[in-house]
């Protein structure tokens, strides 16, 4: 196992290295001039050309590239020219935001998917599974900001039971924290639930048909007991990877969210950045989210050892 982590670190390190290519060229090659942006259209010509030679920007691309390496591999990913704070001071300020969003998404998603899963597994082609599969197919085909917008409708403009905007951070009233971050948290949530559902079900109702399970139910063994005890584990190998590959891709729904909910996270961040043409920030975010992304599978590469006894064996035999 320890020779497959510094196998995978390798790897990794790797991708992180094309991620920060890629963003800088993504932002440093679109059409337009961040100090024009910045300074707007009746700043002066001399103006203009101080504040490209203060970013760097009238240096080659491929040593400006460098430069920002560089300074990265130190911690510094550079400052702010419209907010005058540093990148990485901005991210971590605004990280706990999206990393509340996301986690409280995943537990709705899961609180919701497994008991659903297991029982629609357990009782399959019957109406309740026909029924969740009709449910499953809808918010599958609801994009999350129309899901929101649904959820600000009936709860904070026909009930007013919630805010529709706004955010209210947790060290300074967790009830208010939790009323600005339910319908938040349940639009990301319910955009994911389906899926975990669906893949549960789908996996137990094949663990369901094996001999162990079999053996199980011919000794005498509860329902409730053969599905948590002993289907549900191997049943949730596929469910794993692909709540750990969403930890990262749900950043990219948590943008749109933000944005309809007015929540000061990352992704509020990064539009903001995209806009404003602060490149730094927004090379900052991505790199950011990618580093994020890329140790939240490497947790779960480990995670298949603590489950499944195999996946030790297979390491130690290579």
């Amino acid at each position: 196992m320890l020779r497959k982590a510094l196998h995978q670190t390798g790897s990794l390190a790797g991708i992180l290295l094309a991620v920060s290519l890629i963003t800088f060229l993504l932002m440093n090659l679109a059409p337009g001039d961040p100090a024009l942006a910045i300074l707007g259209e009746t700043a002066t010509v001399e103006s203009i050309a101080a504040l490209r030679g203060q970013l760097g920007l009238d240096l080659p691309m491929l040593q400006r590239y460098l430069n920002w390496l560089g300074d990265v591999l130190t911690g510094d990913l550079g400052q702010s020219f419209r907010a005058n704070e540093p990148v990485l001071g901005a991210i971590l300020d605004r990280f706990p935001v999206t990393l509340e969003l996301l986690i409280g998404a995943q537990v709705v998603a899961l609180g919701l998917a497994l008991p659903v899963g297991i029982y629609t597994a357990y009782r399959a082609r019957g109406p309740a599974d026909r029924l969740s599969l009709s449910v499953a197919l809808a918010l599958i085909s609801t994009p999350p900001f129309l899901i929101g917008i649904v959820l600000i409708y009936f709860f904070a403009l026909k009930l007013g039971v919630l805010p529709a905007t706004g955010y209210v951070p947790l060290s300074e009233s967790l009830a208010g924290n939790l009323r600005t971050m339910t319908l938040p948290i349940l639009t990301l949530g319910l955009f994911e639930f389906p899926l975990y559902m669906r893949l549960l079900r789908s996996d137990m109702i094949q663990t369901l048909q094996q001999n162990f399970i079999s053996l199980a139910r011919a000794i005498g063994l509860p329902p409730w007991r053969i599905l948590i005890g002993h289907a549900l584990r191997p049943s949730s190998f596929s469910l794993i990877t692909v709540v750990g590959i969403n930890m990262g891709r749900l950043i990219g729904g948590a943008v749109i969210v933000e944005v309809l909910f007015g929540l000061p996270g990352i992704g509020q961040l990064l539009v903001d950045g995209i806009y404003q043409r602060e490149y730094l920030v927004v090379q900052g975010v991505v790199l950011f989210v990618g580093v994020f992304f890329v140790l939240i599978n490497f947790v779960v590469d480990f995670l298949y050892g603590v489950l499944d006894p195999r996946v030790r064996v297979d390491a130690v035999r290579r």
